[in-house]
């Protein structure tokens, strides 16, 4: 009997996955594990393992985007043959636009029955109006300063690889002589007969009873999002657009974005200027700005600040420094964030309600701890995991911390090593700041904030002027789940782990 092969959800904010590469060939006979496809999601890029054996059936087309749970293949028994109805159905969630045939409003319809529509749609490339390069190549042709829709690709389909970007960089005239043409409004079609859209704007159309087809895509991401959709319905219930004229993409510079609200009706303020230009919340930036609106609408979240005195980890760190040998590169000298990180991680083992998260059935309290770290990026904040953080001695915590930035900073981080987190420590001491209200990584209940090391003038009982070095952790809680108490004597037991740096490698 045939086994489904489905889109996996590969974390908890995953919505839908663009298949990169096929690594096996139609009707490959593969076993449990192999690796079968690379797919790209919002944060990282990931090969999906087969969960069985059989042979392979592919159903999904390299280039296009499926929802979380879609169908994308089969795993065969000999000699047997894939479900006749499924083989070249739609491999998304239910098409919006099959929905809408049966449930849309009076008012869409009339629009959409006017809206012009290219009769050579399904001869165009299925990925075209969305720029088919990886994320590491968006990253280094930033960084070189190309323009990267220049860039001529080599990869899959024409993808562009970060080699493609640095050939370009060092032969100018290997590029493209101008980059490729707009594209008309005509809907973007995948192999498989389905517009292109993000799982958001299908669910959204589905609800309001909208033609994808009819909707323009957004010219900057490719496909039709959640905003273009809004937009569109805004559009014919405020009757802005009259039935006969043409439709024109849904750029941001034209199309009002909508708030995070369920309300699809409800509109943020125009720009009061005319402005130099727009940044699609899209991808990780997107992503960011969900999570984190999220995160404030659905805590109680209350922050403290509390300074922490670093004179005994700077000597520590000069003995460290000292003694170390240059040769030696597993030894790793530990920087001060390696240092409130190893101490957060300490403190949550005294205080296991910090190390926690809300459910349906309670507050959560977590047996392992791990402590995610805020890294920045060109693109926005990514948080891996340092999992099992107390199991590491200091230099063992620094050869992580400095390997997980790196990765995150080349876009070579791995899914598990962005998921599982249980506390957050973000710091924004780099650039000056001394305390800061750092936002709850959700499902976490916590997370703490660090600030620049600076000197303090200090003076004692006996009127002694001295200075020491000092540090303000910043720790914003979530008030449902314990009190400012119970969090003020968290973030104390962390600033007395900062004064024994001995306790930090126990």
């Amino acid at each position: 009997m045939s086994t489904e092969f489905i889109m996996p959800k590969l974390g908890l904010t995953m919505e839908e996955g663009t298949i990169l590469e096929w690594l096996v060939e139609d009707g490959t006979e593969i076993t449990q594990g192999m690796a079968v496809l690379r797919i790209e999601t919002d944060k990282v890029e990931s090969d999906v393992e087969s969960p069985g054996a059989g042979r392979f059936h592919r159903v999904g087309n390299q280039g296009d985007t499926y929802p979380c749970g879609a169908l994308i293949g089969y795993l065969l028994a000999d000699g047997e043959e894939p479900p006749a109805a499924k083989v070249n159905a739609p491999a998304t969630a239910a098409s919006a636009s099959s929905s809408s045939s049966s449930s849309s409003s009076s008012s869409a319809a009339t629009v959409a029955s006017s809206a012009p529509v290219a009769s050579s749609v399904a001869t165009l490339p299925r990925r075209e109006g969305r720029l088919f390069a990886s994320p590491n190549a968006r990253r280094v042709a930033k960084e070189l300063g190309i323009d990267i829709e220049t860039v001529v690709g080599s990869g899959p389909e024409g993808r562009i690889t970060s080699e493609d970007v640095e050939e370009a960089h060092k032969n100018p005239n290997a590029r493209r002589a101008t980059p490729a043409p707009a594209i008309t409004f005509a809907p973007i079609l995948s192999a498989n007969g389905n517009v292109l859209a993000t799982a958001a704007a299908r669910q959204l159309a589905e609800l309001l009873g909208v033609d994808l087809a009819q909707v323009p895509y957004d010219a900057a991401d490719g496909r039709v999002t959640k905003e273009g959709v809004a937009a569109f319905v805004r559009a014919q219930l405020a009757g802005s657009r009259s039935p006969s004229a043409p439709a024109t993409p849904a750029t941001t510079s034209t199309s009002t974005s909508t708030s995070t609200s369920t309300t699809a009706t409800t509109a943020l303020a125009p720009a009061s200027q005319t402005p130099t230009s727009i940044k699609k919340m899209s991808g990780m930036r997107g992503t960011i700005a969900k999570r984190m609106q999220s995160s404030l609408q659905d805590m109680a979240q209350l922050t403290l600040h509390m300074d922490a005195d670093l004179d005994a980890i700077v000597e520590d760190r000069e003995s460290r420094k000292s003694s170390s040998n240059a040769s030696d590169s597993s030894n790793s000298l530990p920087g001060f964030t390696d240092y409130v990180i190893a101490a957060a991680a300490r403190a949550l083992k005294l205080h296991p309600i910090v190390n926690s998260q809300v459910t349906a059935e309670g507050i959560a309290l977590l047996p392992e701890i791990h402590v995610s770290m805020a890294v920045a990026l060109p693109e926005g904040l990514i948080v891996p995991v340092i999992k099992n953080t107390t199991s590491l001695d200091l230099a063992s915590l620094a050869s992580e911390t400095k390997r997980l930035s790196g990765a995150a900073r080349e876009g070579k981080l791995g899914l598990t090593e962005l998921e599982s987190g249980t506390f957050s420590v973000s710091t924004l001491g780099m650039f000056g700041v001394d305390g800061f209200t750092p936002v709850i990584n959700p499902p976490n209940t916590a997370i703490l904030g660090v600030g620049r090391l600076r000197d303090d003038v200090v003076v004692s009982k006996k009127g002694k002027v001295s200075t020491v070095k000092r540090m303000t952790l910043s720790l914003t809680w979530d008030h449902r789940v314990f009190d400012g108490a119970p969090a003020a004597e968290f973030c104390k037991s962390i600033v007395d782990l900062l004064a024994d740096p001995s306790a930090l490698n126990k």
